[in-house]
């Protein structure tokens, strides 16, 4: 019951903030820089120190996964094209067609960006590595410039990646094995993915004695032909055990995944099942392992169903930078966590158990609580990225004055308001049940109670012990927060909101041009395309205006039309609050909307 209620944690949960009052003070609009250029430039080197102060947080972030113990076998993720080449890209980039890519700044590291395997971190004898995301799988993006070439953008939003995608893939290499499904897999047609596995092994080998890891140095590590042929030993030792096992898992996903598909995404099963680029049901890929897993037992398998959200959750990544402006204080009583909004709609006050809940998403065994804790350290004070294109100063700053009037008290950092009344579809806000909550705030303590010690860099820390200065001891609640103060969503600051496209929690409208201009959104357009409209602000959202036509490979086009939870409204009309009345939908003045756009530009 204990791994039961660490699979109940989902992937809604890392979000923040609870429905308190916003802070009384009025808040700070960014000035408009007198320089574009100049400061653009500065910006950019800001980050890029920024990121060579915290080079252990971010390879952490970057490259290590989130158990160094289960996930997929290394050995076994890299012979996926080669097992079913005709349903993964070719060679190094065998993941690029579910949206993970070859990062050139990182000289022959053995999988796309996104992948990490525990002989990164581990130093154990006799154990095989696993690999499985890490936090920049969804976190770490690109934005393509008109001559072709790419922009990173550490902390900001994947736009591309497909983790269901990716999930029916793997389950379809083993069923052309198999010729069945995984959930009907027995001990002879086990045995027979096992003997086609080794197969493939043994000549991917004779061909290459680095094929696996590329020969890769990380620190006082290499991963060279050596260490590359004791983990292949050790895997042919053990492929009786590990590949049965996985193919367990590989099931069991199947079966919760399919479940829950039946169950909310009926009208749109197809579409669920191949993934939408840039984001998944919140609840889903962590309820349905614990449906799978509830659905084993023999007394308990009747309340599995209950494990389900009641929910539409389907909710876009998003940014994780500059964390520092959305972060909680303490009540003068230092009992409640008040004044500030992480994710979508605010369940998850403490940076450290928000991380642990996206790790926890996986349902691996033994979550690495080191992730957690470089996340919280890179993430506290990450720039955004500045806008790569233009920007007209003398419009910014009539957008600024217009922003300070009906943007800035909502979208000022530390608001940890939680907002029902804006029109949006509240499925996501209404996924958490209590049972959810529950295992959520369960989960998480387990995995980091204020008693946890971790190892890092040769310094034992213990990461869950307070926040802000003051002891978690006794706090427990405050993990997750009570469900009447999770329904409606955080008005989040806009650092590098330019990068954030689609726009709203559901990703339903393309670019923020359509965010203010309401009666312009269109029913559908395209997800998943890397090129930026730099007119209306957000990635490239038609079909037209696709530059490089190789784009179009793995872009959807996108139905706001298709669910209720996909529908793009909200954010309309005007907003009463406190006394004060807001101008939210600026279709009947585009001159001052297109104003705003360009000060948004600069945040």
């Amino acid at each position: 019951m204990k791994k039961l209620l660490i699979l109940l944690t989902l992937f809604l949960v890392s979000c923040d903030a609870r429905e308190l009052q916003a802070p009384s003070s009025p808040a700070v609009v960014e000035d408009v820089p007198a320089s574009w250029s100049e400061f653009y430039s500065n910006k950019n080197e800001a980050k890029k120190n920024y990121l060579t102060q915290h080079a252990a947080a971010y390879q952490w972030f970057a490259n290590f996964p989130f158990s160094e113990t289960d996930g997929t076998p290394f050995i076994l993720l890299k012979l996926l094209p080669k097992l079913a080449p005709e349903l993964w890209g070719s060679g190094d980039n065998f993941l690029e067609d579910v949206g993970l890519f070859i990062d050139e700044r990182q000289a022959n590291f053995p999988a796309p960006l996104g992948i990490g395997f525990s002989g990164l971190s581990q130093n154990l004898n006799n154990t095989i590595d696993y690999s499985s995301i890490t936090c920049g799988a969804c976190h770490i993006g690109r934005v393509q410039l008109p001559d072709g070439t790419y922009e990173h953008l550490e902390g900001g939003v994947n736009t591309r990646f497909n983790l269901p995608l990716m999930r029916a893939k793997v389950t379809q290499t083993f069923e052309q094995i198999l010729s069945e499904s995984v959930t009907s897999a027995n001990t002879a047609s086990t045995a027979k993915v096992t003997e086609k596995v080794i197969a493939v092994l043994d000549e991917v080998h004779a061909s290459d004695a680095n094929y696996f890891y590329k020969n890769f140095a990380f620190g006082n590590k290499q991963f060279d032909a050596d260490y590359e042929a004791t983990q292949i030993a050790l895997f042919k030792q053990q492929a009786s055990v590990i590949i049965p096992k996985f193919l367990q898992r590989v099931a069991s996903e199947k079966i919760g995944y399919d479940a829950l598909v039946d169950k909310n995404y009926a009208s749109i099963k197809k579409q669920m099942h191949e993934g939408i680029p840039g984001m998944a049901d919140a609840t889903g890929l962590s309820a349905s392992n614990a449906y799978a897993e509830l659905k084993k037992k023999p007394v308990l398998g009747w309340f599995a169903f209950l494990i389900l959200p009641k929910a539409q959750g389907v909710t876009d990544y998003m940014s994780v930078w500059e964390q520092g402006k959305r972060k909680a204080s303490w009540s003068s009583d230092h009992k409640e966590l008040i004044n500030g909004g992480g994710q979508w709609n605010g369940s998850v006050p403490i940076p450290m158990y928000r991380n642990i809940a996206a790790e926890l998403t996986l349902g691996l065994a033994n979550t690495d609580v080191r992730i957690a804790a470089f996340a919280e350290e890179l993430l506290d004070g990450l720039p955004a990225n500045p806008y790569p294109f233009n920007v007209d100063i003398k419009l910014a700053n009539k957008g600024k004055a217009l922003f300070a009037q009906n943007c800035a008290d909502c979208h000022q950092p530390h608001n940890g308001k939680v907002y029902g009344n804006i029109g949006t579809p509240m499925g996501r806000a209404n996924t958490v049940d209590w049972i959810i909550e529950r295992g959520g705030r369960s989960s998480f303590y387990d995995a980091c109670s204020e008693n946890t010690s971790i190892n890092v860099m040769g310094q034992t820390r213990k990461p869950c012990a307070e926040f802000e200065g003051i002891s978690l001891a006794g706090k427990k609640e405050l993990a997750m927060r009570p469900l009447s103060q999770q329904r409606g969503y955080n008005a989040r600051p806009l650092s590098g909101i330019w990068a954030q496209a689609p726009y709203f929690h559901n990703g339903s409208v393309p670019t923020l041009y359509h965010v203010l201009i309401a009666n312009e959104r269109p029913q559908t357009f395209l997800r998943g395309i890397e090129e930026y409209d730099q007119e209306k602000l957000g990635f490239v959202w038609k079909k037209e205006d696709v530059k490089f036509s190789a784009n179009l490979k793995n872009a959807m086009l996108f139905d706001t039309n298709a669910i209720p939870a996909l529908n793009a409204v909200g954010h309309a009309g005007t907003l009463t609050d406190n006394g004060k009345t807001y101008k939210l939908d600026w279709s009947d003045d585009k001159a001052g909307a297109v104003a705003i756009l360009e000060y948004l530009k600069v945040l």
